[in-house]
């Protein structure tokens, strides 16, 4: 073999050897260098504690014995002008029937609600719409008794009303904290649907805060998706403790029942009506004579405004308190006593919590310029 030959063998026997090697004992130096992958951050949940384990809910009856015999079932009944047959008044029928023929010029109707024994003395929460134009109230409690109950007093504009019965031992609702409720927690109603007897329906607290609904004019509902139907109105929306957080109210359908869109006041908005109609035998609010439309953003580039808060007057009642105070139709309203007017809801809210006397700071816009002004509040005329 020349040499020259045995001399290239060598150096590729050498070469394939190392090769060896390096495949065998550092196979990290054959591999190609990979760009970092992305770390992706994950929100994890924290692990349950031990004691936590195994001891979810399976059951809300402690809540419904806590909460259901205060809950009662309320049927109403009113006279109204009835449609009357020419035979009714034939004079051949009245010779031979007399007083033994009905009364066609009036006929009853009734109507059937739920309600909500609040205190020991006896009054009733419920809804406005269950009595409205009642001639007769009758309360029937889960223990089977069964008793009239006198009207103290309604309000309309929060579609609540305040009954009271006269009966001893009487089972009270615990309240709770209507303004600690939060979308997800889960929520008991509880009423007279359809007349069928008193029945509970278990969901969740779908949304707090509704507003603009149509429903009333002071508007602040809790949402579920608690079963209501026809015949709960008035009822308790209850927490799973058992404590009342809602009188049940509204719900949205387009069949007539349930669709999972129930509508319930805040207790705490309920209490203050019952507060009030107890005292004075109606509810003072505060009022300044105004007609306030909101701002669009079309009207905020129109105004040269940076945002869509507070509103604009688009009425001022000759007068009133606020024409007093000097507002014109055209004046933007951006707070009163320092509180940021958001909306028309906002607006309403800040005015009708103050009391009637009471001084208001209203600061605003007008033609462009920062103004201020005060006024002094009055009572909101009643709304029948």
């Amino acid at each position: 073999m020349p040499r020259l030959l045995r001399f290239v063998l060598s150096y590729v026997l050498v070469g394939a050897a190392v090769a060896v090697a390096v495949v065998t004992f550092m196979p990290d130096l054959l591999r190609t260098q990979e760009s970092p992958r992305p770390v992706v951050e994950l929100r994890r949940a924290e692990p349950l504690p031990a004691d936590a384990l195994g001891h979810d809910p399976v059951s809300y009856a402690a809540a419904v014995n806590k909460a259901a015999p205060a809950v009662v079932n309320i049927f109403t009944s009113k006279r109204v002008a009835g449609r009357s047959s020419p035979l009714l008044n034939d004079p051949f029928f009245r010779h031979f029937f007399g007083d033994l023929l009905p009364d066609a010029s009036q006929r009853v109707e009734t109507s059937l609600g739920s309600g909500v024994i609040v205190s020991p003395q006896g009054y009733v929460l419920t809804n406005n719409h269950v009595i409205d134009g009642a001639d007769e109230i009758q309360v029937a409690l889960n223990d089977g008794r069964f008793t009239k109950a006198v009207l103290v007093g309604a309000d309309p504009e929060t579609d609540l009303a305040v009954l009271r019965i006269d009966l001893p031992d009487l089972p009270v609702a615990t309240v709770g904290d209507s303004s600690a409720a939060r979308v997800g927690d889960v929520v008991l109603a509880i009423g007279n649907p359809f007349g069928v007897g008193q029945t509970v329906t278990q969901g969740i607290i779908s949304a707090t805060g509704r507003t603009q609904l149509g429903l009333s004019t002071f508007e602040d509902f809790i949402q579920t998706d608690a079963a209501i139907n026809p015949g709960n109105s008035g009822g308790a929306l209850i927490t799973a403790h058992g404590d009342l957080i809602g009188i049940n109210t509204a719900i949205y359908s387009r069949s007539g029942g349930s669709m999972g869109i129930g509508f319930a006041i805040p207790v705490q908005l309920a209490e203050q009506v019952l507060a009030d109609i107890i005292q004075h035998g109606r509810v003072i609010r505060g009022w300044l004579g105004i007609e306030a439309q909101m701002i669009t953003p079309e009207l905020a580039e129109s105004f040269g405004l940076s945002s869509t808060e507070g509103v604009i007057i688009a009425g001022v009642l000759r007068n009133g308190p606020a024409d007093r105070a000097g507002l014109r139709p055209g004046d933007i309203v951006l707070r009163l006593n320092d509180e940021p007017v958001r909306d028309s809801q906002s607006l309403l809210r800040l005015i009708t919590q103050h009391k009637p006397g009471e001084r208001l700071r209203i600061d605003g816009i007008r033609q462009g310029r920062p103004f201020q002004t005060e006024a002094i509040v009055a009572e909101r005329p009643t709304v029948r």
